[in-house]
């Protein structure tokens, strides 16, 4: 794949910093962090040499790697190894992570997906470990923003498996993953980034 033919989601630009500002707050004692569903890999290459004491692990369906791969030799950094496959209903690698951030996901895959992806979370994250979700989300039932309600359904007019979810129904989630919620963040363009904690203490 050539320069001119890598991948480009220009939303990464316009959303890149405002994420950093939380992630660098959120991460400062964090070592290892794995991003599910890294996309084009354009976050992970500005996200990773700003954040240099954490190892930045990308991860990505097997269809999707050429992509991120593209990203990194472009733009290398020392803590950013290379790509894991990963799908979220398939197989996940054997690794372990302080955190593990996704940006964009939850509202394309299925409802049955996002099940199974707070149940594998919980497997990957080490005590006291971070899930740090960014994208559009319901708040008790309600959009935010009316631009959501249209993206909403725009993406179930594409595919009716797909949507954005409430926030409640993640908290239950992760509840049953055994991870609380420790903050709500709002972020432009009608976005929030929500941050669970793994907890394993068992009452």
């Amino acid at each position: 794949m050539s320069r001119a033919e890598l991948p480009d989601a220009p939303a990464c630009a316009r959303n890149r910093d405002s994420i950093l500002m939380h992630l660098a707050r959120l991460l400062c004692g964090s070592s290892r962090v794995l991003e599910v569903g890294s996309g084009t890999g354009q976050h992970a290459v500005y996200f990773a040499p700003r954040l240099p004491h954490l190892q930045w692990q990308t991860s990505e369906r097997a269809q999707e790697l050429t992509g991120v791969e593209s990203w990194l030799v472009k733009r290398p950094s020392e803590n950013l190894p290379a790509p894991l496959q990963l799908d979220v209903d398939g197989a996940w690698p054997g690794i372990r992570a302080d955190a593990i951030f996704t940006a964009n996901t939850l509202h394309i895959l299925s409802m049955r997906s996002v099940q199974h992806f707070f149940c594998r979370v919980a497997d990957i994250l080490e005590p006291d470990g971070l899930l740090i979700v960014y994208g559009p989300m319901k708040i008790k039932g309600e959009f935010v923003g009316s631009t959501n309600a249209d993206f909403d359904l725009e993406l179930k007019t594409r595919d009716p498996e797909r949507g954005i979810r409430d926030l409640e129904w993640l908290d239950q989630l992760a509840t049953d993953a055994r991870l609380s919620r420790e903050e709500l963040n709002y972020l432009p363009a009608n976005n929030q980034l929500v941050v669970w904690r793994k907890n394993d203490n068992k009452e």
